[in-house]
């Protein structure tokens, strides 16, 4: 058991995690399945969960998927593919009602164990591969979901600029997987990607309701014997990227306004004792209204239509995205890699750090409110290899000065800056 309350264990080569409480009428069921972002794999494994989705063994026809879930009092099904630090990540999510508010004669959650279980380890099978029209279909439904990327100019530029930066890793590839894999992917193919990427996978379930440990491992066995013996892990390995020289790249699209994007790289990842102190300094920097890009790029300057960070503690990776006019290019550089050199100054108000505190506290202070954001939490723990609560990240964050953020901010390096601007000349 850990301090954030979740009991462990294994069961049917998964490893579980259990939180106990009647804090909620609803149970929140949560697999995660992660294996390393690869080239050659990273389509069809995105494409998978898509062609589950819509029918299992036991209910073939995706309405027959449907009209399940409603019998089981609406159960809530879904699932999302993205990316943490180098793992591709499958999640699928559950919601259903919690027995003692409905008169059922099942267990609503056994029932649900069974739904999930038959999702992931029983699929409708034709000939021995995929249905043909459901694998043609989702190919089609993922080669939007990667268009509409490309539309968003926005969401483009960010992708672009991590592509840049991260071009020699893994980190690269888009969760969703690349346009052009898809062509080649057969219902046949498929079906062994599927198979290849179930036993190669490392899986996390997660319930959090009034249940126990032993039930939980009881239904997994039942639903989800599997034939794997290891369970594997989550490499916390991490090794810094130097820095020598900052990349500039320009692209030319037909955008009204310039998309200008910077990449940082940094030491302090999650699993670190200093990671609060980088959640400060993203915070201050640029994750909030309050912060300097906001302030000074957006506000005062008025450069920018948006101006904000990221900070990716799994990968150790800084992201600036903002939006400007592409003749004030040269202008928004400067006065970014200005409110950089004021962090490394430690040229931050008592007014920014407590503001930045403020927000940090209500956000992880939140995440007790919600079964399915306890369980994200947690799984930080099981990527990072590192346990720490809420409430310990909340009085770390209180205890840091100025003098904490330059040092974090000394290890923040520029390393990309990303343009795509307008292809009409100004």
């Amino acid at each position: 058991m850990t301090n954030n309350g979740f009991h462990h264990g294994n069961a049917a080569g998964m490893r579980i995690h259990v939180l106990p409480t009647k804090a909620f009428k609803t149970f929140a069921i949560s697999l995660y399945a992660g294996v390393p972002l690869d080239e050659d794999t990273v389509t069809p494994t995105a494409l998978v969960p898509f062609v589950l989705r819509r029918g299992t063994a036991t209910y073939p026809e995706t309405t027959q998927f449907r009209e399940r879930l409603e019998e089981l009092y609406g159960a809530g099904f879904g699932f999302d593919v993205y990316k943490r630090g180098d793992y591709q990540i499958v999640q699928f999510r559950m919601d259903t009602i919690n027995d003692s508010f409905v008169q059922s004669k099942e267990s609503l959650l056994a029932e649900s164990f069974a739904f999930l279980g038959d999702v992931l380890t029983q699929p409708l099978l034709e000939d021995g591969s995929f249905r043909p029209s459901y694998v043609a279909t989702e190919r089609e439904t993922v080669r939007k979901k990667l268009e509409a990327i490309v539309n968003d100019k926005a969401r483009y530029a960010a992708e672009r600029c991590i592509e840049e930066m991260c071009r020699f890793e893994p980190y690269r590839l888009h969760p969703l997987g690349q346009r052009a894999d898809l062509e080649g992917i057969t219902p046949e193919n498929l079906y062994q990607s599927y198979k290849s990427w179930l036993d190669g996978a490392i899986l996390d379930l997660y319930v959090v309701g009034d249940t126990t440990p032993e039930e939980v491992e009881k239904l997994v066995k039942r639903h989800f014997g599997g034939d794997k013996s290891d369970t594997g892990a989550y490499s916390s390995k991490f090794t810094p990227v130097a820095v020598n020289e900052v990349r500039t790249i320009e692209e030319k699209l037909d955008v009204n306004q310039g998309k200008l994007n910077m990449g940082l790289r940094t030491s302090i990842t999650y699993k670190d004792d200093t990671y609060a102190t980088a959640l400060m300094y993203n915070g201050i920097f640029g994750g909030y209204p309050h912060s300097k890009l906001f302030v000074n790029v957006r506000e005062k300057e008025s450069l920018a239509y948006y101006a904000s960070s990221r900070y990716d503690g799994h990968k150790g990776i800084g992201t600036i995205q903002s939006g400007i006019e592409a003749k004030n290019y040269g202008k928004a550089v400067d006065i970014i890699r200005k409110q950089l050199d004021e962090m490394k100054a430690g040229n931050i108000s008592d007014l920014e750090l407590s503001q930045t505190k403020a927000m940090i506290r209500n956000l992880l202070s939140e995440i007790q409110d919600s079964a399915f954001e306890m369980i994200s939490f947690d799984f930080n723990r099981q990527i990072s290899g590192k346990d720490r609560s809420t409430l310990e990240l909340i009085e770390q964050v209180e205890a840091i000065g100025a003098e904490e953020v330059k040092a974090a901010a000394d290890t923040f390096q520029l390393d990309t800056i990303y343009f795509l601007t307008g292809q009409k000349e100004e």
